[in-house]
């Protein structure tokens, strides 16, 4: 069974920064990609930002510049650098891990972190 913890959000003022991380249990061996997601009242849930195994990133428009997602495969870990925060930020922010297990393409998520960027 796998576990995705993560930690990091809170309250920052704009401007600020936050650094989140969600580790996985196990072994990463067979991670295909990780990504963060959000969520903002009233609004769909967005993709932030993408790592693929190769290392190849993908980002939301808005977030281009400032967000920076970044992996430690040896503590099976991802991170999400959040700089120059808005307030258009603020959501509730989802780690996500695709892996492949016996021979299929699983999805797994954190259970996610509330991010308010407010003064």
């Amino acid at each position: 069974q796998v576990q995705l913890v993560e930690s990091g959000g809170g309250l920052v003022q704009p401007g600020g920064s936050l650094r989140l991380s969600c580790a996985a249990s196990g072994s990463t061996n067979t991670m295909l990609a990780w990504g963060w997601y959000r969520q903002a009242p009233g609004k769909q849930r967005e993709l932030v930002a993408r790592i693929l195994n190769g290392g190849d990133t993908i980002y939301e428009d808005s977030v281009k510049g400032r967000f920076t997602i970044s992996r430690d495969n040896a503590k099976n870990t991802v991170f999400l650098q959040m700089n120059s925060l808005k307030p258009e930020d603020t959501a509730v922010y989802y780690c996500n891990a695709l892996l492949l297990l016996n021979a299929r393409a699983m999805d797994y998520w954190g259970k996610g972190m509330q991010v308010t960027v407010s003064s």
